[in-house]
């Protein structure tokens, strides 16, 4: 039967091309945009967890009230021992010491005179210690525009943005003014070794990257860290596991009422992620939902429509015995015919135009920046394994539903009329 049914869809033009074109497009949609709401959720949890939350971060409760200041006078000491107890209590967890600051950037002319000052945006981070991946986790080799990593002390990298606008080159000598952890006047001076362009406003505008060993000594640092980071090793980030990390080490220090005692957060207590992840868990949902309820209505009317059409056809089905249950089985295996034609079709072309997106994505420039959430000026989609089937739920179901709602008229309506209908 199954055989005999495709025959007639294929042979029928009328019975199945609206049909599929409405269920390929539907479908198309939903791929697509389920790929693409995956690439820019994911994107954003990540870019936020590599530069500024972590997967869990570690920080004194003084410093996280006032983390937006990077007030590294309330910064963690004993970072060292601390990353090794972490380490050790966590090891499924990677923890690196992170400090942030604020300060001027001088450039000095031939005679060492200021040519040019700009406020910047500080990031220390591990460059030198053998097998670390700060830099690769973000992202920093593919964001180099000119020059190379630090490969010694001394050596930083500053955004392109701010080297083209103050015409600082490569091997050129800057000054770096801020505050020390006590308070004082922190001088540094750095040999730019390269510079960067991350494609976020926050970054782009104005930014220093630096050993955190060169950091400690400018700021007055010694073993101390105003963060320390910890990303899972083996997957992305998983925010049960992070609740029950956060939660264990939290109750080690709960009885102690000092405000420089350690306090850990999770991804989603920071920057107010919280509420994107959860939207990035019911999306997919809620467009499926959107999409069968819009295609169904389409396909119910176009259902309708084709059976004012096949009334003759039903007319002679029923004058040669064939039961009404039967004709309405039919039309139900029609639909999952044509369903699987047009979800078939339609990932396809999801695929195809969600892969596009997945290598080049789309830029929103400075339209995304501002906020305490750091988001990338390019969105690119992501294909998931869910990808590969998500298309199917609305392409048969809608169909199937259409048909079905569509189908019911044949039991509402008497033998006979169809048969009067059959002699017209």
């Amino acid at each position: 039967m199954i055989q005999f049914l495709l025959k007639g869809v294929l042979r029928d033009k009328n019975r199945s091309l609206l049909p599929v074109i409405v269920i390929s497009i539907g479908v198309f949609l939903t791929v697509l945009f389920s790929a693409w709401f995956r690439g820019i959720f994911g994107d954003m949890i990540d870019v936020n967890a590599h530069f500024s939350t972590g997967h869990l971060k570690v920080m004194t409760r003084a410093y996280a009230e006032n983390a937006e200041q990077m007030p590294n006078d309330l910064a963690l000491l004993d970072a060292e021992e601390l990353v090794a107890d972490l380490s050790a209590d966590y090891p499924e967890l990677e923890w690196v010491q992170r400090i942030q600051f604020g300060g001027l950037l001088d450039v000095a002319d031939e005679q060492g005179e200021t040519r040019a000052q700009g406020m910047a945006s500080g990031r220390a981070i591990d460059f030198l210690s053998p097998g670390s991946r700060e830099a690769e986790r973000m992202n920093i080799p593919q964001s180099i525009v000119l020059g190379a990593l630090p490969s010694r002390q001394g050596e930083a990298l500053i955004s392109h943005e701010f080297a083209e606008r103050f015409g600082v080159k490569v091997g050129d000598e800057i000054s770096m003014f801020g505050s020390t952890m006590n308070g004082g006047m922190a001088l540094a001076n750095f040999t730019v070794s390269g510079t960067v362009r991350f494609g976020m406003r926050a970054l782009d505008r104005g930014a220093i990257i630096v050993d955190i060993a060169d950091a400690q000594a400018a700021l007055d640092m010694a073993d101390a860290a105003g963060e320390v980071l910890g990303f899972f090793k083996e997957s992305r980030y998983d925010e049960e596991k992070a609740l029950q990390v956060k939660t264990a080490f939290n109750a080690q220090y709960a009885d102690n009422p000092d405000e420089f005692a350690p306090e850990m957060l999770r991804l989603n207590d920071q920057n107010g992620l919280d509420e994107y992840i959860a939207l990035s868990k019911s999306m997919s949902g809620l467009m499926i939902f959107i999409f069968v309820f819009a295609m169904s209505i389409v396909l119910w009317n176009t259902g309708l429509l084709g059976g004012l059409r096949r009334y003759n056809e039903f007319g002679i089905r029923l004058a040669m015995g064939e039961e009404k249950k039967q004709i309405f089985k039919t039309l139900l295996y029609e639909a999952v015919l044509i369903g699987a034609g047009g979800s078939v079709i339609g990932t396809v072309l999801g695929l195809s135009a969600a892969y596009y997106l997945q290598e080049y994505g789309i830029s929103f420039g400075a339209a995304v920046q501002g906020g305490g959430m750091m988001m990338p000026e390019v969105f690119r989609a992501s294909i998931g394994p869910e990808a590969f089937f998500i298309g199917f739920i609305p392409g048969l179901f809608s169909m199937t539903l259409g048909n079905a709602l569509s189908g019911i008229g044949i039991y509402r309506r008497k033998t006979a009329e169809l048969f009067k209908e059959l002699s017209v």
